[in-house]
């Protein structure tokens, strides 16, 4: 099987073109048939006309995974294909697959069976078929490689039709603004870049991801400026390594978040979550970081992997840092951010562990009591240099995993908060249906009893009581998550700077979109304001509206001004277009006395005409 490579290179996103034959498909022969060559290339015909059908799509892994699943749903729901969660009633099953650890894969083995059990037209996605494309399991299967998932249109049609297609190179990122549908509307999952620096011998993800690959400032600011105006209350940054961005296009992460949290409202209504980042990266940039995650619309929490408290284990696993480096990032941010709240990883049982290399580790744990600690037993991933290490016995592999689950499990850090006052941002629905969740600025999960409308928007709450994992609130203030107090006060405190527009997008210091504008409709009040073309929008909406001046003259101005009036995309500059015009209508501009005046002239000129002409049939 070869791999389709660039064959629909430059074509916009949902733009459909036939793949051909020739070309890295392979028709999939359902029962025998003649040897004949021509027949061999008939698809399989389709039971629906393209674009309609069921898809089924399932996420396996990190963050990353769930974006790139997000933008394959939009792709596919803007072309016309609808998305359930039902895998039985789908077409077609999409499988967006994780290459982590062995059970996140066994996972993804049992689910393409059952498919392939089913006759279900199977497509996978993802780090495994990227980083292991020629296992016995995705045999005959269709795959869509992790940078080709703007292509997922085209596979999903050929697959539908009875074709296997493999699109897995590729050297150009996806683009950021690609159709999206997300799983949680107010979530907005972020990739920054793809690949990392590492060369972790365990790992497998760099496989499939590859190098670092970064998207530039202005592309990821662009986005955020696009999922802020469309409701996202979270922006989660992602990667396979956050800290490493820019490294390979001349910028880095301090760069980009201050980017990033210039363009976020200033009311706080929309929140800014740094994605994991490993040691080595962060440690020269840990006060500007520090600065970052004490701004009020950064989460005051990091996502830092130490996978082992031994430096020996560090060494063998190629982390490239110290068990004293980590110790630097961690005790460095919580003394400069206050409420700093940091997670962490941890491997048990990794290839030459003693118990003194894990005595060390669960000290490490025991000495910050981190709130959250993702625990994960070792498991060899074929490939990695790791895989050809002498293991730890399994026994033992699980016994320290049990170990230290029960030490992280012991601490109470939630203790002693009821009665606590705090801010939250609720984004979602409990598990149990009856809470809704959010999060302190120190990303500590709030539980609350509320109606659904009040997801996406922010809450003052009092801590009631405390649990293990989150603790439970009463809400005290719903805050309006689009206007509310401090961003009324922030912009009239800049309004002064409002009052004198000449181009409403550029002048007015308040926002880049109209509806935020501070000024008011008095202290934007005498102006005039221009369209890009030069032509006035002054004061003209009655122009539209006066249907008792019949006349010529006043059609045709009527028309001009209506003309105007419809490129007024915000429904509040009408507003103050319709209040100004009873003061403003009879203030008109160059253009509409030139154009009376023309069609004055016109009329006089024919008029000049028709007497001259009449004159002389008279005469004659």
């Amino acid at each position: 099987m070869e791999d389709i490579e660039d064959m629909l290179a430059g074509a916009p996103a949902g733009f459909r073109l036939p793949i051909s034959a020739s070309v890295g498909v392979n028709p999939k022969k359902k029962i025998k048939q003649p040897s004949s060559f021509q027949h061999f290339l008939t698809p399989l015909p389709s039971p629906k006309i393209p674009g309609t059908q069921v898809i089924y799509i399932k996420t396996f892994g990190c963050s990353h995974n769930q974006s790139d699943s997000e933008y394959m749903a939009g792709q596919l729901s803007s072309f016309g294909y609808a998305l359930s969660d039902n895998a039985d009633e789908a077409d077609l099953w999409l499988i967006n697959t994780c290459t982590v650890k062995s059970p996140s894969q066994s996972a993804m083995d049992t689910l393409i069976s059952r498919c392939k059990t089913a006759k279900k037209p199977l497509v996978v996605a993802g780090c495994v078929p990227q980083g292991s494309r020629d296992i016995k399991e995705l045999e005959g299967v269709s795959i869509v490689g992790v940078q080709q998932i703007d292509r997922v249109v085209e596979v999903v049609e050929e697959t539908l039709k009875g074709h296997e297609v493999r699109l897995l190179n590729r050297k150009t990122l996806p683009a950021l603004d690609l159709p999206k549908v997300r799983k949680n509307k107010f979530v907005e999952i972020l990739p920054i870049n793809v690949g990392c620096l590492g060369a972790c011998t365990y790992c497998k993800t760099k496989h499939a991801r590859g190098h670092l690959g970064s998207y530039t400032v202005d592309s990821l600011v662009g986005r955020v400026r696009s999922v802020v105006a469309d409701g996202v209350k979270e922006i989660w940054l992602s990667s396979e390594d956050t800290g490493a961005y820019g490294r390979d296009i001349g910028v880095n992460l301090p760069i980009l978040l201050n980017a990033i949290v210039a363009a976020l409202p200033l009311d706080g209504s929309t929140m800014l979550r740094i994605g994991m980042t490993n040691p080595p990266y962060i440690l020269e940039h840990l006060k500007e970081i520090a600065d970052v995650l004490r701004h009020p619309c950064v989460y005051s929490f990091l996502h830092v992997p130490v996978q082992s408290g031994s430096d020996a284990i560090l060494s063998a696993m190629n982390r490239e840092y110290t068990v004293g480096d980590f110790r630097t990032v961690v005790d460095t941010l919580t003394e400069l951010v206050p409420g700093m709240q940091i997670a962490t990883d941890i491997i048990c049982g990794f290839p030459g562990e003693t118990d003194e290399d894990f005595a060390q580790t669960v000290n490490l744990i025991k000495d910050y009591k981190f709130p959250q600690v993702h625990i994960s037993q070792f498991y060899p991933r074929p490939g990695t240099p790791a895989a050809r290490m002498k293991k730890v016995p399994s026994t033992s592999v699980k016994k320290r995993s049990r170990e230290l689950t029960s030490v992280f499990e012991s601490f109470t850090p939630y203790n002693g908060m009821e009665g606590r006052i705090e801010r939250i941002w609720i984004t979602e629905i409990a598990t149990d249906g009856k809470h809704l969740v959010g999060h302190t600025k120190g990303y500590m999960q709030v539980l609350v009893v509320g109606p659904g409308s009040m997801l996406g928007t922010s809450a003052i709450i009092r801590i009631t009581s405390v649990g293990r994992w989150s603790v439970f609130g009463e809400v005290i203030e719903t805050l309006n998550s689009t206007k509310d107090n401090v961003e009324s006060k922030e912009r009239s405190d800049r309004s002064e700077n409002c009052c004198s527009l000449s181009n409403l997008e550029e002048s007015c210091a308040c926002a880049g979109e109209l509806d935020a504008c501070a000024c008011g409709h008095e202290s934007c009040g005498g102006l005039n304001l221009t369209e890009e073309n030069g032509g006035s929008l002054s004061k003209s909406g009655s122009w539209a509206d006066d249907r008792s001046n019949l006349n010529v003259f006043g059609w045709l101005l009527r028309k001009r001004k209506n003309h105007q009036t419809t490129k007024l995309e915000d429904d509040s500059l009408q507003h103050i277009a319709r209040q100004e015009s009873a003061a403003g209508a009879h203030m008109w501009t160059a253009v509409d006395r030139l154009l009376l005046g023309g069609i004055c002239a016109s009329f006089l000129t024919i008029l000049a005409l028709f007497l001259y002409f009449a004159s002389n049939i008279l005469s004659s």
